[in-house]
């Protein structure tokens, strides 16, 4: 980050974004040692700044894939190390554009009246370029992550430089109503069934205590926090990579009152925690921690939904974004899913072609949609 010249910061105009900001990009590059990052910044014939691009390369390691696809990944990999194209041992060397740890459109951002297809289409060349000539830089695999359905008719140019689209887990994101001026005016906004649920695990959860995290105790909180977020890490499908909860110090030295982190107790033991940005007129959901053992029996869960829904509704935002895993207790609270698209790319050509074939096979895990919102009659039929 700190190669990037103050005037290109200036001509992209890009920081109201947090995602593209540098007190941002810098936290998340400060605390993770053995990610490879590196930035791309697109200028015109004109010398003029047109674009800017998130890169990082990770270390992919393919078996720790355990979702519904481990059988059908077993079988690409034995194929795979058969041919010579798929390392033994070794991790894949995974470059991705976008955020490793944010799910959504943060990688790539496009100045105002640019023609986006011609930069996307530059933005891939330049990956391929600094891939092959930089030693440092050399990945087996490109990954452009994280595109929302109104963004397809650009990034499908991508697939004449032989990308891969496909869906993973969708993003559930909560519209955040303008009638809820009080978290009880959401709870009314329900159905009784759901609003009983909630009344529920708030019974629950009642002998939880909520602890703001500050700049002053985070470091005594720090190595719990951990602790739990390990948890919930361990139990996931899959990882990009494992986020170094030391750069909340950082996000919350940074932007303050804009960085969502609290600790939920029982007694004097910690067991849960959320984090959040408000980025723009939005909440996004960041990284949770949860005592899995306690979870049921005092709703830990259930509950950090419904404060971070509060918490969007007492800040007038318009959208909560809840991130992927657990579709159908997050549409239980009213989220709906919003399907992302990730396109990847092997460098290898025959590599390239066994990855279409997988890709085609991956789907999203299917989940029960709930509706928990009473029907609300519109005006002219009242």
């Amino acid at each position: 980050m700190d190669e990037i010249p103050e005037k290109i910061w200036q001509s992209l105009n890009c920081e109201n974004n947090k995602y593209f900001g540098r007190c941002f990009l810098k936290s998340i590059e400060k605390n993770h040692s053995n990610i490879t990052f590196f930035y791309i910044v697109l200028i015109d014939e004109d010398k003029n700044t047109t674009a800017f691009a998130s890169i990082q390369i990770v270390n992919f390691y393919i078996d720790g894939i355990r979702n519904d696809l481990e059988l059908l990944v077993r079988k690409i990999k034995n194929i795979g190390r058969k041919l010579h194209i798929i390392p033994n041992k070794k991790p894949l060397k995974l470059l991705i554009c976008g955020n490793t740890f944010v799910s959504g459109e943060h990688g790539v951002f496009i100045k105002k009246n640019q023609n986006k297809k011609l930069i996307i289409k530059e933005l891939a060349k330049a990956i391929s370029h600094f891939s092959s000539s930089n030693k440092k830089l050399k990945a087996d695999a490109y990954l452009l992550k994280d595109f929302v359905n109104e963004s397809l008719f650009i990034t499908n140019e991508l697939k004449e430089d032989h990308y891969h689209p496909f869906l993973v887990e969708p993003n559930m994101l909560l519209t955040i109503s303008k009638n809820w001026k009080t978290f009880d005016d959401y709870l009314a906004s329900m159905k009784t069934k759901f609003r009983v649920k909630a009344r529920k695990a708030f019974k629950q959860s009642n002998f939880l205590k909520i602890e703001e995290v500050t700049s002053k105790n985070i470091d005594e909180q720090l190595p719990k926090m951990t602790a739990l977020y390990q948890k919930v890490a361990d139990n996931a499908d899959f990882n990009l990579g494992n986020f170094n909860l030391a750069t909340y110090k950082d996000f919350k030295e940074k932007l303050g009152e804009n960085y969502i982190l609290k600790t939920y107790w029982l007694e004097d033991k910690i067991v849960g925690f959320i984090s959040g940005i408000i980025n723009q007129n939005s909440l996004d959901a960041h990284f949770v921690g949860i005592d899995y053992e306690l979870n049921r029996e005092y709703a830990i869960y259930q509950r950090m939904l419904y404060d971070y829904i509060e918490i969007a509704i007492n800040k007038q935002l318009k959208t909560l974004n809840f991130g992927r895993t657990a579709s159908e207790i997050k549409s239980s609270v009213g989220a709906v899913p919003q399907d992302l698209t990730m396109y990847l790319r092997h460098k290898k050509t025959i590599t390239n072609k066994i990855l279409k074939l997988f890709l085609q096979r991956v789907q999203p895990t299917p989940f029960q949609q709930k509706f928990p919102f009473k029907k609300i009659t519109p005006i002219n039929e009242k």
